[in-house]
């Protein structure tokens, strides 16, 4: 998983955890509303409510968008922005104690792990502190003077002392958010490496399954790229797309279970041996069910799938819908790469009989929805196959 992925995923959990605060933070503001009701706040009540009321609106609309899975990226400066114009409009006319509460969006900030964005609601909190000050001082200037006794003062403890305080904040969550990401980057390379071992684990032992039929690991590294292309054109993310690729070199490791007297027959198989070569399916998943992790779970599935047709008639009897999507693009990469390549028993055909066998046999063989796929990738399928020719045939 690459560093810019992983971000973009805390982005949207830390989006739906600062939606529930918000959630939290509407209750507070009610209760709020009750104190200065009963008079504890120095403030017009019908000011109070507009306020509160316009808060309440303003905090809503991001768990109204989380509730309707509106994922967004922007969405966190449209969090960290509300809470921001709720603390003003609270310490403007309630209380200019709430200032306080701009700890917040910088706390918010400190989730996302960015220091960009940190350094920006650092900014603009300096500025809010400085902005509301005056504000609450042109409305109630009266309240200000009694408080601290001259402007001057006022100005000192109501809003430079506050504003350093900010910037103190800001240097802690800035040293957290660049601790956090060494963290990061250690675990994304480990990851890394732990993904590339596996990758090889995967090739190796897949080639080992392929070895038995007499093809060669070119098979594997095509129809691994053949994948990663349709995985692609389907709109799959990165992520998946890579996991994709690996797990297709697992289609056929079932064939270890096959013997080679029947892999290896240059002659049409007999029904007998033809049942026992089906089998090769359901030995696939069965070595891949034990296996932890997406990758063995997507191969498992290709595994026991691959070999289904549109039509119902593959080895296992599933059609359509039935067949799971991934293991709908093996099928037409795995019979691309069978058709185009020369075995001992066998010429390859030609790019052209290829690609027009696989349009015959849309619907049929194959589901429409992937042959159309194929035929706006096809240049891709064939840069793939000039690129990786067969090195050697038994």
């Amino acid at each position: 998983m690459d560093r810019d992925l992983l971000i973009r995923r805390n982005n949207l959990e830390v989006n739906k955890l600062a939606a529930k605060c918000l959630r939290i933070t509407i209750l507070f503001l009610i209760s709020l509303w009750l104190f200065t009701a009963t008079g504890y706040f120095d403030c017009d009540l019908y000011v109070a409510t507009i306020v509160y009321f316009s808060s309440l609106i303003l905090l809503a609309i991001p768990s109204v968008l989380n509730a309707m899975h509106f994922e967004k990226q922007w969405m966190k400066y449209y969090i960290i922005m509300c809470i921001i114009a709720v603390v003003i409009l609270v310490s403007t006319f309630i209380s200019y104690e709430f200032i306080v509460l701009l700890v917040l969006p910088l706390l918010i900030a400190t989730l996302y792990c960015d220091k960009q964005l940190i350094a920006i609601v650092s900014i603009i909190n300096c500025v809010c502190v400085f902005g509301t000050f005056f504000l609450r001082y042109l409305f109630f200037e009266d309240s200000i003077i009694e408080k601290y006794g001259d402007l001057l003062t006022a100005l000192f403890f109501g809003a430079f002392l506050r504003m350093f305080l900010i910037l103190v904040t800001t240097l802690f969550t800035y040293y957290i958010v660049e601790r956090n990401m060494v963290m990061l980057n250690k675990t994304i390379e480990a990851n890394a490496d732990l993904v590339h071992s596996q990758e090889e684990l995967i090739f190796a032992f897949a080639e080992i399954s392929e070895s038995k039929s007499k093809v060669t690991g070119e098979h594997i590294r095509r129809v691994a790229e053949y994948m990663r292309i349709l995985g692609e054109a389907s709109g799959f993310s990165t992520d998946y797309v890579d996991k994709l690729s690996v797990a297709a070199m697992m289609h056929d490791i079932g064939k270890l279970m096959i013997p080679e007297e029947i892999l290896d027959k240059p002659d049409r198989l007999t029904d007998e041996e033809y049942a026992i070569m089906k089998n090769h399916v359901l030995y696939g998943e069965a070595l891949l069910s034990k296996c932890p992790g997406d990758i063995m779970k997507i191969a498992k599935t290709i595994a026991l799938e691959h070999h289904e047709r549109w039509d119902g008639s593959g080895y296992l009897g599933m059609k359509g819908e039935e067949i799971s999507y991934i293991s709908r693009l093996m099928a037409l990469c795995d019979v691309f790469d069978a058709l185009t390549s020369k075995r001992y028993y066998k010429d390859g055909w030609s790019l052209e009989e290829t690609y027009d066998e696989i349009i015959r046999l849309k619907g049929k063989h194959f589901d429409p929805d992937v042959v159309d796929l194929f035929v706006q990738n096809f240049e891709q399928f064939k840069q793939v196959l000039h690129s990786m020719p067969d090195k050697e045939i038994y």
